[in-house]
């Protein structure tokens, strides 16, 4: 009976000393990018917020975001991405949207070609295309921070969230827990107000 009481004894110490002696976790730190950022741009994951293809919910989630940067304060917005230090990119929500679209455009009269007279018959008109697309994605708003990249394209990511309803309102949650966390690593120095004699 001795030595099953020991090899218990063991198996329930030896899990425990190993996670005492295991390396503690590197808490959730953020690069020094954000500390000597300047510029922020928000576009969605599909596009811009001018892109008229863009989704409407992608549209109001930009705008919320961009209002809840101006309040902060920390970084000034830019109307271009090659501008930015860093890049904000959302999405809202939703498992799956489908689009429809048609596009009318008219083709010029009096293509020239090798033919006599230098026209082809029938090059003018409207030409009309149809087009259909579709999408299926998490039902949670993302929330992404990528560093800018020289080529005009997403850098590395630095920071991701999701979460249910994270880019609504004013001053959406998923924002707020980036300011938060950038507040927390890196915070603003207010300037010494010395009295003067």
């Amino acid at each position: 009976m001795k030595p099953l009481k020991t090899i218990t004894l063991l198996l329930v110490l030896v899990p425990a000393l190993v996670a005492v002696h295991a390396k503690p976790k590197r808490p959730d730190t953020l690069p020094a990018v954000f500390q000597n950022a300047k510029y922020v741009y928000v576009q969605a994951v599909d596009g811009d917020q001018f892109d008229p293809r863009l989704n409407p919910d992608d549209r109001q989630a930009i705008a919320n975001v961009q209002s809840a940067l101006y309040d902060w304060k920390r970084y000034a917005l830019v109307i271009r991405r090659d501008q930015a230090d860093l890049i904000i990119v959302v999405r809202k929500g939703r498992l799956a949207e489908g689009r429809v679209g048609v596009g009318v455009g008219t083709r010029t009269q009096g293509t020239p070609n090798s033919r006599p007279g230098g026209q082809v018959p029938g090059a003018g008109g409207t030409a009309v295309g149809v087009g259909i697309g579709g999408e299926v994605g998490s039902p949670d708003d993302l929330f992404v921070v990528y560093e800018s990249s020289p080529n005009d394209a997403l850098g590395v990511q630095l920071w991701m969230r999701t979460q249910a309803d994270g880019l609504s309102g004013k001053n959406p949650i998923l924002f707020k827990q980036l300011k938060d966390a950038v507040e927390k690593a890196y915070p603003t120095q207010q300037p010494s107000q010395s009295k003067k004699p």
